[in-house]
């Protein structure tokens, strides 16, 4: 991989989930549901500008985290990042729901100097080289992402859909391969484990290169962080959720800016 795409990419990383540009991040992969003995499937990686089409740069994957059905950690196949996206393969060897996600964090800076506004954004290590120790104004802000989606293969279970406690998580309520047209889902939202009320949610249903509209659908947590959506029609759809606190774990930052993103299938009734 290019050291240019791949500084891109961590980048975006860091970056795309705490603003309101268009760029967005996500996780798709080739089935949701599936059946047979030790069937594959095939997951793309990227931060585009339409959903789901590689038109930006890809995902880096040096994050990446797959969890079976029994709770143990696999390592994806036949990974590999071109110009606009990252691409891997999982054998799914065991009966059960998968999640494979992608957990980012880093630092960004802000500061003055000479009467220009410098910016920065990497990890804690390289913090001390890269920003003046006595730098005018200095801004810093600790970021937590986490990008993924489920695969169920046969029968479905939720060992693998158990929270982390770390960061902003998503813990569904409907199961999130169990997902219909005209149906209402539920989820909650957690921040280090518990509850996290008053998060704003967007969810996207792909496919926006092909219409003038985002159609968007914008949604508040509720005092348990619990939300409801009815889903309009099937398809691929881009659940985003952001926030942020000053619960920071490393000592440079003032605040912490939290992001979640799932890529869900809504199939037809």
């Amino acid at each position: 991989m290019k050291k240019s795409i791949k500084h891109a990419a961590l980048l975006l990383a860091l970056v795309v989930p705490f603003t309101a540009q268009a760029h967005k991040a996500w996780l798709r992969p080739s089935q949701t549901v599936i059946s047979g003995s030790a069937p594959w499937i095939t997951v793309d990686a990227a931060v585009s500008n339409d959903l789901f089409y590689f038109n930006h740069v890809p995902l880096r994957m040096d994050n990446l985290v797959i969890i079976a059905p029994d709770g143990s950690h696999v390592q994806p196949q036949n990974a590999a990042t071109g110009k606009y996206r990252s691409v891997f393969d999982v054998e799914l060897t065991q009966t059960g729901t998968w999640r494979i996600a992608n957990v980012g964090g880093g630092l960004s800076a802000s500061w003055k100097e000479n009467g220009e506004t410098k910016r920065w954004r990497g990890n804690p290590a390289d913090f001390t080289t890269q920003v003046p120790k006595d730098a005018a104004e200095l801004n810093v802000s600790q970021g937590a992402s986490r990008v993924e989606t489920f695969v169920t293969n046969g029968n479905p279970n939720d060992t693998a859909l158990k929270p982390s406690g770390q960061g902003l998580e998503m813990q569904p309520i409907t199961h999130p391969n169990d997902l219909f047209a005209g149906e209402e889902a539920k989820f909650r939202l957690l921040i280090d484990g518990k509850p996290a009320a008053n998060v704003d949610i967007e969810i996207v249903r792909g496919e926006t290169r092909y219409r003038n509209a985002q159609d968007e659908i914008k949604l508040k947590s509720g005092a348990n962080g619990e939300f409801s959506v009815t889903w309009p029609e099937p398809g691929m759809y881009w659940l985003e959720a952001s926030t942020s606190d000053d619960k920071t774990s490393l000592p440079q930052a003032k605040e912490r800016r939290l992001s979640y993103v799932a890529t869900l299938e809504v199939l037809p009734q």
